[in-house]
This record gives C-alpha cells, sequence and structure tokens, in this order.
C-alpha cells in the first residue's frame, strides 16, 4: 500500500497499515492509492526515491486528482445549532403596562371625602371657558362701538342703531361682571378642596381657614396679593413649584394689569365729551382683552394642577444597589476588542 508524502511528494509503502506522517519531513501522508508495490517488499534493499535536490526548494507539485484543504488542528468543531424557530413577532393590541409599577397605598377617607366635596373639573372648566367667551364677545361690541362713534363723527346714526350699541354695550359689560363673580366662586371652591385633599394628603390640615381663603380669593384688590399666595402654598406643598413657577407668575402679572386697567376704565366712564367717550371705549376694549388674556392664563395654571392627581407622586424612586469601595490601585482597563485567536503575522489554521 502506497501513501504519497504531501509535502516532499516521497512515496512510503506503508504495507497493510495505513500512516498519518511522512518518516522524512513529518509532513501529512496522503490517503493510499492503489496495492502494495512490490519493490518496497521487506527484502528489497533499495531505498525510496528521492526528487532531485533542485525541485526540492521549490513547492511541492500535487499529482492529478489532489488537491490543498486547510484544515483546523485539532478535533473537529461541533455542528452548529440550528436556530429554533421564535414564531412571530409580537403584536399589542393595547399599551403594554408591565414595567416598574407604583404600587400606591389606598387613599385615606379624609382625601377621598375632600376630593368629592369638591366642584367637579368640568365645571370649573365650563366657568373658565364661559367667562374667555363672554369677554371676547364684550370686546367685540365696544370695537363695534368705536366703529359707530367714529362714523358718527360726520353721519348722524339711527336711533335703533344707536341704542342698540348702547345697550349691548351694557349687557354685555353686566354679563362679563356676572361671569367673573361666578368663575371666581368656583375656583376658589376648587382651590380649598384642593388644599385641603394635599394636606390631608400629607397627614396635617390645612394653615389656613376656609373663611380666610374665601375672603383673600374673593374681595377686589385684596385677592390680588392673597390668591396668589395661597396658589403658591398649593403648589409647595404638592412639591410642583418649580413646574407651575413660570404659569403662576404670568397669571399674576397679567391679572395685576388688567385690574389697573379696568380701574382706569371705571373712572373714566363718567366723561361726557365725544373725545373722552372715545377713549374710554378704547380703554373698556383692552381691558376685556386683558381679562380675557387673565382667564386663559388661570385655565393652565389650573390645568397644571389636575393634570398630577394628589395622591400619584410627582418623583419614581428606584432602588439602587450601593457603590463598592474603590480600591487604591486601581487595575488597568480592559480593552473593548477581544485578543486575536492567530499570532500576527500569521494565516489563520481555518
Amino acid at each position: 500500500m502506497i501513501q504519497v508524502c504531501s509535502q516532499c511528494g516521497t512515496r512510503w509503502n506503508v504495507r497493510d497499515r495505513q500512516r498519518a506522517w511522512c518518516p522524512r519531513c513529518n509532513g501529512a501522508l496522503m490517503a493510499p492509492t492503489g496495492p502494495p508495490d512490490p519493490r518496497w517488499s521487506p527484502g528489497a534493499t533499495t531505498h525510496p526515491p528521492t526528487r532531485p535536490a533542485a525541485q526540492q526548494g521549490a513547492a511541492p507539485r500535487l499529482p492529478s486528482g489532489f488537491r490543498w484543504i486547510a484544515v483546523r488542528p485539532g478535533p473537529p468543531p461541533p455542528p452548529r445549532r440550528k436556530r429554533r424557530h421564535l414564531g412571530p413577532t409580537p403584536r399589542y393590541a393595547y399599551i403594554p403596562r408591565w414595567g416598574l409599577g407604583d404600587n400606591l397605598p389606598p387613599a385615606p377617607p379624609e382625601t377621598e371625602a375632600a376630593a368629592k366635596a369638591g366642584p367637579a373639573l368640568v365645571t370649573v372648566r365650563a366657568a373658565l371657558v364661559s367667562a374667555i367667551a363672554i369677554f371676547g364677545i364684550a370686546a367685540a361690541i365696544h370695537i363695534v362701538r368705536y366703529v359707530l362713534l367714529l362714523i358718527n363723527r360726520t353721519t348722524l346714526l339711527p336711533p335703533l342703531v344707536a341704542g342698540a350699541a348702547l345697550w349691548l354695550g351694557v349687557l354685555a359689560s353686566l354679563a362679563a361682571i356676572v361671569s367673573v363673580i361666578l368663575t371666581a366662586a368656583v375656583v376658589t371652591w376648587w382651590l380649598i378642596t384642593r388644599r385641603a385633599a394635599v394636606f390631608a394628603h400629607l397627614g396635617q390640615d390645612d394653615p389656613r381657614p376656609a373663611w380666610a381663603l374665601w375672603a383673600g380669593c374673593l374681595v377686589p384688590v385684596v385677592n390680588l396679593v392673597w390668591a396668589p399666595v395661597y396658589v403658591v402654598e398649593l403648589a409647595h406643598a404638592e412639591q410642583s413649584q418649580a413646574r407651575l413657577r413660570g404659569p403662576i407668575t404670568a397669571w399674576w402679572i397679567a391679572w395685576v394689569l388688567s385690574t389697573a386697567v379696568s380701574i382706569f376704565a371705571i373712572a373714566t366712564s363718567f366723561t361726557t365729551k365725544p373725545q373722552g367717550i372715545a377713549d374710554n371705549t378704547v380703554t373698556v376694549i383692552i381691558a376685556y382683552l386683558l381679562g380675557a388674556a387673565v382667564l386663559v392664563l388661570l385655565w393652565q395654571v389650573f390645568t397644571a394642577f389636575v393634570r398630577k392627581p394628589v395622591e400619584r407622586p410627582l418623583h419614581r424612586w428606584v432602588m439602587v444597589g450601593q457603590d463598592e469601595p474603590k480600591p487604591d490601585h486601581p487595575e488597568p482597563a480592559e480593552s473593548e476588542t477581544p485578543p486575536a485567536v492567530e499570532p500576527d503575522q500569521r494565516e489563520p489554521a481555518a
């Protein structure tokens, strides 16, 4: 049985036992190619033929039907496992609620009773929206009235048009006054119940009595100072002063400016001169527009408060592991790239 060395090309008679390595160059012996050669019998004295010296340095020439195959040293790698079918992509018909859950204790009965005693949120929103609409209509009526005053400088208005403009302005002013009183009462009621619910949730009573809250929010001019103070105290109790500082400040400034313009409009409304009446009409228009802006800003403050219920915490606390003590001699950071499998300047095994 003949085996040919894959490195030096020497043919070796391995007799009836297959060999793996060449005795001369330790090259890999190829598979047997045929029956044993009689010249390589045990009685033969000749040595196996060798290649000429000139050809030993050149690349070995493989016989026909053979080719070089790169083989990883050692046992063959284990077969790859087939990937298990994971099934279809999961889809949710609703927003998943798994994750960090807020395990909140049940609200005490005092908090629930205080929340139920106050006005409904729909009622507060309806009062604010109606007041904003009435102020806008009143401003529009006075704008029309000012246009009629300009026309009346050169043309005599019909009595019906003049009377309608006069009485529509009066009715709009009365409706604005009534809407302001009702809205102030409803919002004050909501503020008192909200403060009671927040302080009851904190386990204490409201430091302000109810009569002080009613008086501080409904008495004219006095409410310019105390009503915003009560709102700021509520924001501090809910720990949301950083989020509500901007809306409360804008509402407070607009309210003071609107009150000043309204007082000036009332003071100049007793004039009988045509130019004074026209100037007072412009002042009233500005007062109504500022009042509508104040109500819009109050809507924003109210929405910012009701966006977070009393029982829900503002922050979510998550448990974090303790920091491990740092060693005196920090160890060198491991490189992100894994070490090379093969040495440098060497071909990979497979």
